[in-house]
């Protein structure tokens, strides 16, 4: 059965190259998100198996809606994905839970990669 995934991402653009390597591995993008409060809202309402989530956000950041999800859902599986020079960020979002980060420009086969490594 395939993995259902959640994409939070400011950049519309971005959501839909991840989107697009997802969908075309056999992965179901169940819901996308704009902002860390809509990410929060998201994952209570879809339950997605994970989460792809951005790190620079307008109203909540990726990391206040990583700890919101947490919270909800401590067993919560969510991937970072971060520009370069982000390294501090990236730090705190793994103690903060995250399972994983992928830097951005992406290339698929590290998407896919840190994907299977959290989900199968």
């Amino acid at each position: 059965m395939a993995k259902n995934i959640l994409i939070c991402d400011d950049a519309a653009f971005m959501r839909m190259m991840i989107k697009d390597i997802l969908t075309k591995n056999g992965y179901n993008v169940v819901g996308e998100a704009e902002n860390g409060n809509k990410a929060i809202e998201a994952y209570s309402e879809l339950k997605p198996d994970l989460v792809l989530m951005d790190i620079t956000m307008p109203e909540l950041d990726g990391i206040g809606a990583l700890k919101g999800i947490k919270k909800n859902d401590p067993n919560a599986n969510v991937i970072m994905c971060s520009a370069m020079g982000q390294q501090a960020m990236v730090i705190e979002a793994i103690q903060s839970g995250a399972k994983d980060f992928i830097v951005k420009p992406f290339q698929a086969e590290r998407v896919l990669e840190a994907v299977k490594k959290v989900i199968g």
